[in-house]
């Protein structure tokens, strides 16, 4: 169960933004995303050059690993998003507003890399989100094939 989350979207002060909040704050079990790329489920690339195709790849990772951990979207926190072209910045922004909630959107870092791991891939994306339903899941060890409580 989430306690609570609080975003801090653009505190007094603070320069302003553009779909991203400064800071979020909560409480409650955590999940870390590995880098997500645009990789299908049978492991083919997705949208050699095309950005928005891979971020919407990628947006899809993100979605079926989160809810594989008893999280989703709506509880992400932290975002750090890869991109190797900052010109591809536009075909992200326009992704995530529509995966994400505006009014309460995570916080995020953006990094230009001058390469990922495939040199087809044009982003990557990492992510940590509260787990609202993971403290149940571990208790138990976990609740299916894929995954693995530490104890």
């Amino acid at each position: 169960m989430i306690d609570a989350m609080e975003h801090f979207i653009r505190p007094n002060g603070s320069p302003p933004v553009n779909g991203y909040s400064h800071a979020v704050a909560f409480t409650g079990a955590m999940v870390a995303v590995s880098g997500q790329v645009p990789v299908d489920g049978d492991g083919n690339l997705v949208g050699k050059e095309d950005a928005e195709a891979q971020v919407r790849q990628v947006y899809a990772n993100l979605t079926t690993v989160l809810e594989a951990a008893g999280s989703g979207l709506e509880h992400v926190v932290k975002l750090t998003v890869y991109l190797t072209d900052l010109d591809d910045l536009g075909a992200f922004r326009k992704v995530r507003d529509e995966y994400q909630d505006a009014e309460n959107p995570p916080a995020c870092s953006l990094v230009r890399v001058a390469g990922l791991v495939h040199p087809d891939f044009r982003v990557e994306v990492d992510a940590l989100a509260v787990a609202p339903s993971a403290g149940y899941r571990l208790a138990r060890g976990g609740t299916s094939e894929t995954s693995q409580a530490y104890r």
